[in-house]
């Protein structure tokens, strides 16, 4: 498969879901964000996914959450590299979110199910129908264990073939599921859901990835990327087991502070994150400083 960035099918290739940074007192540093914006793509990545769990929406008020949006477009200098993430409780409320991204020239977004109830399949159906009347691409984000919502393969063959969505970020953790998803909707596009199982997804045929590490090291998370989906496993299965032990961190309830902490060592601005997400506890950043610090002394970044 090609490994350039397809402007076609932009949902493709490394898609950052950013860190926001905060100043010291909570305020968004959109000058700060832009730099990151940039200094992703200048570093291997292909685009970037604002306003995901990791740059912490939920926290945002809307007017920063529509100026994160334009920050990105503008700082990525191609809205086809940009995804929105335009989760809400509502299906109206995503649907504006849609808009907002593709008038603000995005060229997909991405789109969790219904998460203030457990929606049944039908609802997860209208839920996506809805959306998708904004007419941007939409991909699925599968996160059962916080939603509460499995969009089992079944249910996102339905997806695809009512034209609701083109691909899902595979984030359950269940890699044998990447064959089933194949099998019933081959037209579907895979994406890495989470990074610590890269390797696996890629291997079955993952054509994306919707990432967090590279946050800190996207040097080394983009090497390991293309080797593996290129099938190059020499190079890629030394790397992955090398940084397994940080990648981990991003399926773990304190994914977003984890991975701020290894920004900071890493030289970039992490930063703190606003509440309900506290600092993290000293047993679990003496493990996150560890592990970061591995990765650094083995001259990764």
């Amino acid at each position: 498969m090609s490994l350039a960035h397809d402007p076609t099918r932009p949902w493709r290739g490394i898609m950052v879901a950013t860190t926001l940074p905060f100043r010291d007192d909570l305020t968004v540093d959109y000058d700060a964000y832009a730099e990151h914006v940039r200094w992703l793509i200048d570093n291997g990545c292909d685009g970037v996914v604002p306003n995901g769990s990791l740059g912490e929406y939920q926290t945002l008020t809307a007017e920063e959450r529509a100026r994160v949006v334009t920050t990105a477009v503008e700082a990525a200098g191609d809205g086809a590299r940009v995804m929105p993430g335009v989760a809400a409780y509502g299906s109206a409320e995503s649907r504006r979110w849609a808009e907002q991204a593709a008038e603000a020239g995005a060229g997909s977004v991405l789109l969790l199910p219904p998460n203030a109830y457990r929606a049944d399949h039908a609802a997860v159906r209208a839920h996506y129908a809805e959306v998708a009347r904004a007419g941007v691409p939409i991909v699925a984000y599968n996160n059962p264990i916080d939603t509460k919502v499995d969009l089992v393969p079944g249910l996102l063959a339905e997806l695809h073939a009512e034209g609701s969505i083109v691909a899902v970020k595979e984030f359950s953790g269940d890699v044998r599921r990447a064959y089933e998803i194949a099998e019933l909707a081959p037209g579907l596009d895979l994406l890495i859901g989470a990074d610590d199982v890269l390797l696996e997804l890629a291997i079955a045929g993952a054509v994306g990835w919707i990432a967090g590490y590279p946050n800190a090291l996207p040097q080394a998370c983009a090497t390991l990327y293309r080797a593996a989906v290129s099938g190059d496993l020499e190079t890629a299965l030394p790397l992955y087991k090398s940084l397994h032990s940080l990648l981990r961190w991003d399926s773990k309830t304190e994914f977003v502070q984890a991975i701020k902490l290894s920004m900071d060592l890493a030289g970039r601005r992490g930063g703190p994150t606003r509440a309900p997400r506290l600092p993290l506890v000293p047993e679990i950043e003496s493990a996150v400083r560890a592990a970061t610090e591995k990765a650094l002394a083995e001259g990764l970044k």
